[in-house]
């Protein structure tokens, strides 16, 4: 979700140009290894959508209504996290400066969209429809990793999913009042950040679903 109140701020905008001068903040080569014992946390998120009839996704169903939101990052609950970045560049490689909100505090962290996934693919011997998309952490992130997000069809039940796979760990930072707050509540914040996205999608995907049920039912005028 682009956050115009953010947008507004000068401070913002100059962070958000400054991102294209970051680097990432850890080496993608490290996730492969991530697990127990590896020093990274590794979780998985799901949240069964309105299921669709089986086959190729359905125009204005479940999986095209939640491949939008999340291209649009309205998944994100605003009063946990806030975006800004440039929607005229497009999805892939898009910076995003991001607004973490622990109760009274406010931090700009940035990161860049990575692996764009559109493909299906067979999984225990189901065919599955897949898209969906990651971000990593860049330089000055009081966390190191990715979250990848997707939108999941069972092709043949008709079965619609939102996921959430996040590896992360914390990243070396100089104020200190970063450190102490990330210590304090980081790890409890990013769970609920999750859990609230799988929540908010299903909640924004049911709704936009209403909205198209009623306009068809209304009458249209002569």
């Amino acid at each position: 979700m682009l956050d115009r109140r953010l947008a507004a701020t000068k401070r913002a905008q100059r962070a958000l140009a400054e991102l294209a001068d970051r680097a990432l903040n850890f080496d993608p080569a490290e996730l492969a290894d991530a697990g127990p014992g590896s020093g990274w946390n590794v979780d998985d998120y799901r949240r069964l959508l309105p299921s669709e009839p089986p086959g190729a996704p359905v125009a204005g169903a479940s999986f095209e209504i939640a491949r939008q939101l999340m291209s649009d990052y309205a998944f994100a609950d605003p009063k946990i996290v806030r975006a800004l970045y440039d929607p005229a560049r497009g999805l892939a490689n898009r910076n995003m400066l991001l607004q973490a909100r622990f109760g009274p505090l406010r931090f700009l962290v940035g990161c860049r969209v990575g692996a764009i996934a559109d493909e299906t693919k067979t999984v225990d011997g189901r065919s599955l429809r897949i898209w969906g998309w990651s971000y990593a952490t860049l330089e000055g992130h009081f966390e190191r990793g990715q979250m990848d997000y997707a939108v999941w069809k069972w092709l043949d039940d008709g079965g619609v999913e939102f996921r959430i796979h996040v590896v992360s760990r914390p990243a070396s930072v100089g104020n200190p009042l970063i450190r102490l707050g990330f210590r304090l509540v980081g790890r409890r914040e990013q769970q609920r950040f999750a859990r609230r996205a799988c929540e908010r999608m299903g909640e924004l995907v049911e709704r936009e679903l209403a909205r198209a049920g009623a306009r068809r039912s209304t009458p249209a005028h002569v």
